[in-house]
Parts: structure tokens; C-alpha cells; sequence
């Protein structure tokens, strides 16, 4: 038996199906959306968009995008802590977050 898949592109705007739709992410109010258009439908969106994108101030990307170690105590990543744990005979995993009794005991220590 043979089978056969079917990927159809439609514009989340008008339904038309095409080749050409592409997947766009907007933000507003804190909430991240994504829409499929086609060209002239994002032009659209664009035009719309275009006079508050003039006048409103970058933020950067989403900081969920970024994979920089966040400090968990006193400006110590918990890849720090992990390696100090270790290094004092405490048990602590290398993913997930930091137990609080580590976190303490490192306190205490510093």
C-alpha cells in the first residue's frame, strides 16, 4: 500500500491556499502571536503596524530566546553552585533547578 501526504499552505487571513505563505510572530500586550500570510497579506499587517513600529522604542528578542546562566545567589549561576556542591560532597543534578538546601549550605559557607 502506498501513501501519499498533502502539505497545504493556507493564509490564516483570507484561507487562500499558496506555495508563498510564510509564518509570522507578532507581540502585544505581553502575549506572543504567530500568523501564516501570504506576501501581500503581510504587507498588509506591515502597513498597519508600521506608524507605532516608527514611534515605539526596541526591546531586544524575547529573553526566552537567550540561554544566558541567570545569577541564583548573590550573583552565583547554579552552574557555580552545582560545581560547589560537588566539590563539598553535596548531591545535586546537573539540570533543573538548584535545591534550596544547596543554595543555603553555599550561603552559609560564603
Amino acid at each position: 500500500m502506498a501513501q501519499k501526504i498533502v502539505t497545504v499552505y493556507t493564509d490564516d487571513l483570507t484561507g487562500a491556499e499558496s506555495e508563498e505563505v510564510q509564518t509570522h510572530s507578532f507581540s502585544l500586550d505581553g502575549v506572543n502571536y504567530e500568523i501564516d500570510l501570504i506576501s501581500e497579506n503581510y504587507d498588509k499587517l506591515f502597513e498597519a503596524l508600521e506608524p507605532f513600529i516608527a514611534k515605539g522604542r526596541k526591546r531586544g528578542r524575547d529573553k526566552s530566546t537567550r540561554h544566558t546562566p541567570k545569577p541564583v545567589s548573590n550573583g552565583t549561576s547554579a552552574e557555580e553552585l552545582r560545581a560547589w556542591a560537588r566539590d563539598n560532597g553535596l548531591h545535586v543534578n546537573d539540570r533543573g533547578r538548584v535545591p534550596a538546601t544547596v543554595r543555603e549550605a553555599y550561603r552559609k559557607a560564603h
